[in-house]
């Protein structure tokens, strides 16, 4: 499977399953009721504003809260299996960082 193949069907997956593993019944409700509040975009809308400013293929993504702030942190790997960590406001869809881990 190639590794564009393989990062789209993850991608597909995540956009079902963004909250957290580990977060509780209390925080996936915070989060539906901030998207449901335009505090935060879907991660479709996110995707389609940034796919072409990123690194490479999307092969993770989270959604936390810093500062009072959603923020989605997105796992990137680039075409020579390099990982970058992408950090976007939830709202606006501005990348804030990126990094090589």
């Amino acid at each position: 499977m190639s590794l564009r193949l393989l990062s789209a069907a993850l991608v597909a997956a995540l956009v079902v399953a963004v909250v957290p593993a580990h977060a509780d019944e209390r925080e996936r409700d915070e989060m539906r009721h901030s998207v449901e509040r335009g505090e935060i975009r879907p991660l479709e809308d996110i995707l389609s504003t940034i796919r072409d400013k990123l690194p490479g293929e999307v092969a993770g993504v989270e959604v936390e809260r810093k500062k009072g702030r959603w923020i989605y942190e997105f796992r990137v790997v680039d075409g020579k299996g390099r990982l970058f960590e992408v950090q976007v406001d939830a709202r606006s869809a501005a990348i804030e960082s990126i990094k090589e881990k």
